[in-house]
């Protein structure tokens, strides 16, 4: 099985990663609308630097975006993963587990004492993977997105980065 490589993500990751946001969309794990075919992937409050990129055999394969939760300084200790992705032909390769991994030791490098993320309740892969990764849920906000015609619990997870 290849081993996904882990790098920051890059300028010049912007289609490539527009593509993968487009193909992996879903109301699985998406509360807002499917991105648009010109939508940028990139933003001005999430650029290359909030970014870690999956490749396999040199193809961008999947991201996860880490950021902080709130703009508040009272809050910059911690930092939240706000999006993951991992393309279909992917899965199985431990692209998903490696970005986690990944977003944490890069949460430990700057300087942050939580991670902390939110996924939706009826996604039991991914909620399988954090768990196994160490995080533990510390709340459920029951019903609280409408999703295909179904009310979804939206469940915060997170995992302390002190001691360990």
């Amino acid at each position: 099985m290849p081993v996904p490589h882990i790098r920051h993500a890059r300028p010049d990751d912007e289609q490539p990663l527009r593509r993968l946001d487009q193909e992996t969309w879903s109301a699985l794990h998406a509360v807002s609308p499917p991105p648009g075919p010109d939508d940028p992937f990139f933003r001005e409050t999430s650029g290359p630097a909030d970014h870690l990129v999956a490749e396999l055999d040199g193809a961008v394969v999947g991201y996860v975006r880490l950021g902080f939760p709130t703009p508040l300084a009272s809050n910059a200790h911690v930092r939240q993963i706000r999006g993951l992705a991992v393309s279909d032909a992917a899965r199985g390769n431990g692209v998903g587990r490696a970005l986690v991994r990944a977003a944490v030791q890069e949460a430990r490098r700057l300087g942050a004492r939580r991670v902390t993320l939110r996924v939706l309740g009826h996604n039991t892969a991914a909620r399988k993977l954090y768990e196994s990764e160490g995080f533990v849920v510390e709340g459920v906000q029951p019903q609280e997105f409408h999703l295909d015609g179904e009310y979804v619990d939206d469940v915060l997870m997170g995992q302390s980065l002190v001691g360990s």
